[in-house]
């Protein structure tokens, strides 16, 4: 019955790339809205799914099955290539150049997911950790100029090679409590700004901002008193 449990573990995990499929249809056909929810269930899937697979033992349970890889394949088609290719079809990038930003998104994530350091030991995420869904709702959501879309996105690209320590929300264990609580609050606010788009308050917008400022400057304090001797 455990390796049972295992395997249905491991096709949970992988239901994230039918959402990934579902998403991309949803671009295509022009309805956004339910491309952001889609992500909100990846989100979801990507949140349980470690609990899960150490509730089974996936590893002792399975082990000529990389429960970890695939994981990675599925966080990658959700986090990084459907937002690129959302942004690009939504014509959120400037018409011409704009296809350099989403490749730099491809890319840099590529790096990002391929390096042994991407994920610590002390529950760290090592460079920009490739949030591009939630890039991409509020570029959606706050109606930039295209060229400032471009621009935030190389940025974005390159703090990936930035090798500053960002928090593992789930697992990080200094403020864990209340990083989780500020997060269930922000992602009840993200999901009231998915079904109000396209035409989402300013207010709540800029109110939602609150979990990434929050969750940067807690980032970037606990990564200078990691490299404190």
């Amino acid at each position: 019955m455990r390796r049972t449990f295992a395997w249905i573990v491991h096709g949970y995990t992988a239901s994230g790339a039918v959402a990934a499929f579902a998403m991309t249809i949803s671009i295509f056909n022009g309805d956004y809205r339910t491309a952001f929810l889609l992500m909100v269930l990846a989100i979801v899937i990507d949140a349980t799914d470690g609990t899960l697979a150490r509730l089974a033992r996936v590893k002792e349970t399975t082990p000529n099955f990389d429960g970890a890889r695939l994981d990675d394949i599925v966080d990658y088609l959700t986090f990084v290539f459907v937002p690129a290719l959302l942004l690009y079809r939504a014509g959120l990038l400037p018409a011409g150049w704009g296809g350099i930003a989403a490749a730099a998104m491809l890319l840099s994530s590529g790096y990002g997911f391929s390096s042994t350091d991407a994920k610590t030991d002390d529950y760290f995420f090592t460079g920009f950790p490739s949030y591009w869904n939630i890039v991409a709702l509020y570029l959606y959501a706050a109606r930039l100029p295209p060229g400032l879309n471009a621009i935030i996105l190389l940025v974005l690209s390159a703090l990936v090679f930035v090798r500053i320590g960002y928090v593992y929300p789930a697992r990080t264990p200094v403020l864990r409590g209340l990083t989780i609580a500020l997060c269930a609050l922000w992602g009840l606010m993200t999901l009231a700004i998915i079904l109000m788009l396209p035409d989402v308050p300013p207010l709540l917008l800029a109110a939602s901002l609150f979990f990434p400022i929050y969750y940067t400057v807690l980032s970037l304090v606990l990564h200078a008193r990691r490299r404190l001797p």
